[in-house]
């Protein structure tokens, strides 16, 4: 409650003159800052016109787009100072009214709106800050927010915009710096750049990640699926390693029974590099797995058995021995 009396009583004495003070050196610095600006823009326009004339579109296409940009802060510029001209002319009127008057709404909004935006003329903030002091913080917002109740210059907006030029705007701009330098430049190449719809590269990305995940699918699937494959190969390899060791004896008799082992071990290990190669070629059907799988297990029966049958061949051939040789003491 204090710092509104305080407000009021301020604004009594000084608020005001000050505010004729602000706005008188805001229209001085604009028209100082247009004078600067109109000079950089023929500077910029007179580089433009030389490289369309050595050929160098694609820079030339860059740089219009800083001319439109100082083009259009010109522009602001220039609406800027004929509200501040307006509002210290209706000065007295702001005084005795509490409420913004209708026909300098247009006019207060469009200073509030563009104050933070024109960074090279201070004195529209301290113009602000007194609008806030006079007419409330909501009057304020409704100014910079560009609520559906506010009056803000809508030249104001788009010239104060920062989005970027579009190629129509920028081929117009180019035609016209041509035609100001009297120069013969065809513009198809432009036309045609400008023309062109360059693809959405988030969209593109998606799209990639999906490709890469699908295609990570089906190794998925085969990773999962080849263990079966490997498995038999692992045990019948080791049946056939036990068998062998039991078959290996110091006895000739038992020699002759190893080449039956020693087939079926080649012939694994001939599917096994058979299966190597298959699984290489034909890794991603699943057919072709079930039926190594079957093999594996087939190749493991046929180990197994042949491991039973040289050890019930050994049995028979040495059992003979070990009777005679516990007969012999008791004879």
């Amino acid at each position: 409650m204090h710092i509104k009396i305080c407000l009021s009583v301020y604004f009594r004495n000084c608020g005001w003159f000050c505010s004729k003070t602000c706005l008188n050196l805001a229209i001085s610095r604009i028209k100082l800052l247009q004078n600067k600006r109109s000079l950089h823009l023929k500077q910029m326009r007179k580089e433009i016109a030389q490289f369309l004339q050595t050929g160098q579109e694609a820079i030339a296409r860059i740089r219009v787009e800083h001319v439109i940009r100082e083009q259009n802060i010109w522009a602001a510029y220039e609406i800027l100072e004929l509200f501040c001209e307006f509002v210290l002319a209706r000065v007295p009127i702001l005084e005795t009214q509490r409420e913004c008057p209708t026909e300098l709404r247009e006019a207060v909004a469009s200073i509030i709106f563009a104050a933070p935006r024109c960074s090279d003329v201070p004195d529209l903030l301290q113009i602000k800050n007194l609008f806030a002091a006079k007419y409330g913080k909501e009057f304020i917002l409704a100014a910079s927010e560009l609520r559906p109740d506010t009056s803000v210059n809508r030249a104001i907006i788009e010239k104060l915009s920062v989005s970027t030029p579009t190629g129509e705007a920028k081929l117009k701009q180019l035609k016209e710096i041509a035609q100001e330098y009297n120069l013969e430049w065809d513009s198809s190449n432009t036309e045609a750049e400008f023309s062109k719809k360059h693809e959405d590269l988030l969209d593109g990305s998606k799209q990639v990640c999906s490709g890469g995940a699908i295609s990570q699918a089906p190794s998925r699937q085969s990773s999962l699926q080849c263990p079966p494959t490997s498995e038999p190969n692992v045990i019948s390899s080791r049946t056939i390693q036990q068998g062998i060791q039991a078959l290996h004896s110091p006895n000739t008799a038992s020699k002759k029974s190893l080449s039956s082992p020693d087939e079926v071990e080649h012939s694994i290990k001939s599917y096994n590099a058979g299966q190597v190669i298959d699984s290489k070629e034909t890794r991603s059907q699943s057919s072709d797995i079930l039926e190594r799988a079957r093999a594996a297990i087939a190749s493991a029966d046929r180990a197994s058995a042949a491991a039973r049958a040289a050890a019930e061949l050994a049995n028979i051939t040495f059992g003979p021995w070990k009777l005679e040789e516990g007969q012999s003491p008791k004879g």
